[in-house]
């Protein structure tokens, strides 16, 4: 929001932080756990999306695919031949999980340059209960899987012995780290992104910078739009990452 007051001083104020600004759906209460708020809408629009194009997109399935079938299947084999690739062939059980994971982050981005939309992916308390959910399912995975063995994942054997102890600690620090590093990197990329646009639309209401404003705009505006899918790729193929440690923790 941008306002201009004329006189001896002028001044633009905007605030890009507003957009974040979690709400209740219904009145003005306080915001409790049990209330539905604007971000409770925008995350339930953004498994619907995910309903409808997994679901009931490929309900109908054809040889020759409709244009929401062929869209499907790309997510499908893409999502799949990145777990595959990354996580070797016996994480492909977990497939299921990381495309539902995938899907969810793509539709919230993308929903989130809607005008008018909340992002909820920006939110940090959205970004590391996900970035939990992973750690907490590799950790398990881990130890499920190879017993004792997974802490073998933070002994580096093939360093010099001496310095095997002191590897091992910062290997158990960038471990625990690695919740925090997955939810910062997803919520603050959006964050900033959206932040910059409204900071531009503010511009947008001086005439002599509006058109700059403007262009300004549509850039980042362009800019977001591969954000929003690197951000979710990038989550994903972490997850892949971190999965694959808990599956070979010796590699």
């Amino acid at each position: 929001m941008a306002t201009e007051t004329t006189g001896e001083e002028s001044s633009l104020v905007f605030h890009p932080m507003d957009q974040f600004i979690v709400e209740p759906l219904f009145g003005n209460g306080p915001v409790s756990w049990y209330t539905p708020t604007n971000v409770t809408l925008w995350m339930a629009l953004a498994v619907i999306g995910v309903i409808l194009l997994l679901v009931l997109g490929t309900s109908r399935r054809a040889i020759v695919p409709n244009r929401t079938q062929s869209i499907a299947e790309l997510a499908y084999g893409f999502v799949y031949k990145m777990v595959e690739d990354v996580a070797g062939k016996d994480a492909v059980g977990f497939f299921p999980y990381i495309m539902t994971l995938f899907m969810f982050i793509v539709f919230a981005n993308f929903l989130g340059l809607v005008p008018t939309a909340f992002t909820t992916t920006s939110h940090f308390a959205v970004t590391v209960l996900l970035a939990l959910a992973v750690f907490l399912t590799v950790t398990i995975v881990g130890f499920v899987k190879n017993g004792t063995k997974f802490l073998g994942l933070f002994w580096v054997e093939s360093a010099p012995l001496l310095l095997r102890p002191i590897l091992a600690v910062i290997e158990i620090i960038s471990y625990f780290v690695r919740p925090v590093s997955h939810s910062i990197r997803l919520a603050g990329n959006l964050m900033a992104g959206h932040a910059v646009i409204k900071v531009f639309a503010g511009f947008a209401a001086i005439a002599l910078v509006s058109p700059l404003s403007v262009l300004a705009i549509t850039a980042m505006y362009g800019l977001e739009v591969l954000v929003a899918f690197i951000q979710a790729y990038v989550f994903t193929i972490l997850t892949c990452v971190y999965l694959k440690d808990a599956l070979h923790p010796s590699h």
